[in-house]
């Protein structure tokens, strides 16, 4: 018990709980409302720290507000993210703790759950949680796929998929052992941390699907190492009215032209796409982009191997000659390019701007909580429109419709 105890409170520390399904031990109900609230320990990113009282401020993964106290008696250890054994810590001072690093305050918790006499500190320093968290995310790009379901199969335990690029779709098959760690995105969750715990019969035809692991020489299947899935929507919008002070904002769907409401949570991501003439070289790689990647035609995959030409045709390039391709080579598939996209606030959002939301389907239709968002999406839905005329493709009126399998942001990266 308490092994398992310590392996949830890192994952806490962490920032990734979903990871595990169960509570050390039972708890009031108010205290199981906030995972990172023990009778014995709160968790959470420090928000203010104060060294004349002897105190920093905690803010819960939930939302929790907790003022630790320390004192002369009080231990203080550093510990890398990822790791398992409070061994391997390191001895630090209090003068070492910052803003934005994650804390583990041990100490008994107040009846209000709202302080704590830390007898031991120990401490994520927020630079070592970015280091590894994008460790995580080079991994995933290189290693990965995404793509939405297009079959199951519970007998088999195989889920295929449809892996859209703008050069075409190729189905991939994708057996989910024993060994998986499987996932799936609650309704309304937003973090890729948040998924929990799923099985092959939970996932429906038209999810999205990100999985981790190796594609077999000819692409046709993919060995998972972790699967994370998830019914989302993708609707694209033009703002009508901007709420800073309550996080929300309201769009008109450009596909229905129904009124819609966006909750945009802290853990959103809102990013800018350059404007038509300031589109960037997005394609721009080393010459040893894709040793060790995937497979032609796959997200991130060269198109012809690293450094070769480009067929005419076999890539659409954007606006000013940014090179937004379904492989390498001279390009990246626009998945890629969306998840690479500078980060803006909500402040940044204008009314009249169009936006590209993800978010998963929730129990109001008219009510969106956004996982990712773009907003300058009319440069990219002009890029999709042109593809679509082109020699081969659909034409369509509506370069809105469809979204869903054409653009498929709602999984993040870690």
């Amino acid at each position: 018990m308490k092994a398992h105890f310590l392996a949830i409170a890192l994952a806490l520390l962490t920032g990734t709980a979903g990871a595990y399904a169960q509570t050390p031990q039972a708890a009031p109900a108010s205290q199981q409302a906030d995972k990172g609230i023990t009778p014995n320990s709160a968790i959470g990113e420090v928000k203010a720290i104060d060294p004349a009282s002897n105190q920093l401020i905690l803010k819960t993964d939930a939302g929790s507000v907790v003022t630790v106290t320390v004192s002369d008696k009080t231990v203080y250890m550093r510990l890398a993210p990822g790791e398992t054994k409070l061994a391997n810590a390191t001895k630090i001072a209090f003068a070492d703790v910052a803003e934005g690093d994650r804390v583990w305050a041990r100490g008994k918790v107040s009846q209000d759950l709202k302080s704590v006499p830390a007898a031991a500190l120990i401490v994520m320093t927020k630079a070592d949680i970015a280091k590894k968290q994008e460790a995580e995310r080079a991994e995933w790009r290189r290693r990965g796929i995404l793509g939405v379901v297009s079959a199951v199969s519970p007998e088999t335990k195989e889920i295929t998929i449809s892996s859209r690029s703008m050069a075409g779709t190729q189905s991939v098959i994708i057996p989910v052992a024993e060994k998986v760690d499987m996932r799936r995105y609650a309704p309304d969750s937003i973090k890729f941390s948040d998924a929990k715990p799923g099985t092959v019969g939970e996932v429906k035809v038209g999810d999205q699907l990100r999985a981790l692991g190796e594609r077999s020489p000819d692409g046709s299947r993919f060995t998972a190492e972790k699967v994370v899935t998830g019914s989302f929507r993708t609707v694209a919008g033009t703002v009508s009215a901007v709420d800073a002070a309550t996080g929300e904002i309201k769009v008109s769907d450009l596909q229905t032209k129904q009124p819609l409401t966006v909750v945009i949570k802290q853990d959103a991501v809102l990013r800018k796409f350059p404007a038509a003439g300031e589109m960037p070289m997005f394609g721009a790689r080393g010459s040893g982009a894709g040793q060790g990647g995937p497979p032609t035609g796959q997200p991130g995959a060269p198109a012809q191997g690293p450094g070769r030409p480009q067929p005419a045709g076999g890539g659409a390039p954007g606006p000013g000659g940014g090179g937004v391709r379904a492989g390498g080579g001279g390009g990246m598939n626009i998945q890629e390019m969306l998840e690479r996209l500078p980060t803006i606030a909500l402040a940044d959002l204008k009314v009249g701007d169009t936006i590209i939301v993800s978010s998963t389907k929730g129990a109001d239709p008219a009510r969106l909580t956004a996982i990712s968002l773009v907003t300058g999406a009319d440069t990219l839905l002009n890029m999709m429109a042109a593809r679509q005329q082109q020699p081969g493709g659909q034409s369509t009126p509506n370069p809105a419709a469809g979204l869903g399998s054409g653009i498929q942001f709602g999984i993040g990266l870690p």
